[in-house]
């Protein structure tokens, strides 16, 4: 194996700003690690849009960001675009690839009641790969699915400095909750990389509720595949790239800064 420069960063992949949340957990066990984070605002949201979309669109654009950023590692922080393209974006690029999946595993690990939810996007909570999940992780147990587009641009607004409407949180949870046996419902996989920016939010329109998202399980991993490389000493201003528009992003600017993401340009 060649020596990985000490300069290379991770890259970290989504639609918007959800992969922040991923971000922030792999920042608590490796802080001077650089860090490139892309996002396809010009694709923003991947929920509605086709699974041929998603097939054709993320494989080229991370092959392009490889290309210019040169990362030891990539991080696809959305479980939209891992559920349906990520064995094509490994087979696409020569860097190892971490994914991220709908927390079904940990959900089901601490349900009490063997009723667990699944928040996402109508892109994700369609896909057979969570039927798979299901199977592999939660047999004999119900899974019950909502889609709850509306989180994704309250996540994007709350991270802009604005005030989500409570009842944005109050419908996404009664879409579970009224749904046959949610009355039993106590564990929720926040199934998109967005939510868990506005888990406060969900907790106070759902108190009873408990929610598990793969961000720790996913910096573990990070973790595990760099073990051995060497980092930087110090922390280095970190680089957010986006697809669109830079006018697009600039209200994000304050929120981008707490990340350590400083450095803001177009792809």
């Amino acid at each position: 194996m060649p020596a990985i420069d000490t300069d290379a960063p991770l890259l970290f992949f989504d639609s918007g700003i959800g992969g922040l949340s991923v971000l922030q957990a792999v920042r608590k066990s490796l802080p001077t690690a650089p860090i490139v984070y892309a996002a396809d605002y010009a694709g923003l949201p991947y929920g509605t849009k086709s699974e041929a979309e998603i097939m054709a669109r993320v494989p080229a654009l991370l092959g392009r960001l490889v290309e210019r950023y040169r990362p030891r590692l990539v991080t696809i922080a959305c479980n939209t675009a891992c559920t349906i393209a990520l064995s094509h974006v490994r087979a696409a690029l020569d860097v190892p690839v971490v994914g991220t999946v709908p927390a079904i595993k940990p959900a089901a690990e601490s349900t009490r009641t063997g009723v667990i939810g699944l928040l996402g996007t109508a892109a994700t909570i369609r896909q057979a790969y969570v039927d798979r999940l299901q199977t592999a992780h939660a047999p004999g147990m119900t899974l019950l699915r909502h889609a709850a587009p509306e989180l994704v641009h309250a996540a994007e607004s709350k991270l802009r400095g604005e005030a989500p409407d409570p009842s944005i949180f109050s419908r996404a949870m009664q879409g579970l909750t009224l749904l046959p046996d949610g009355d039993r419902l106590d564990v929720t996989a926040l199934g998109c990389t967005h939510f868990p920016l506005v888990q406060d939010e969900l907790s106070a329109a759902c108190p009873r509720m408990r929610f598990v998202d793969g961000s720790a399980g996913i910096a573990r991993r990070i973790r595990y595949l760099t073990a051995g490389q060497e980092w930087p000493a110090e922390s280095s201003e970190g680089v957010f790239v986006t697809t669109g528009s830079l006018a697009d992003v600039e209200g994000l600017q304050t929120a981008l800064h707490s990340y350590g993401l400083t450095q803001i340009k177009s792809l």
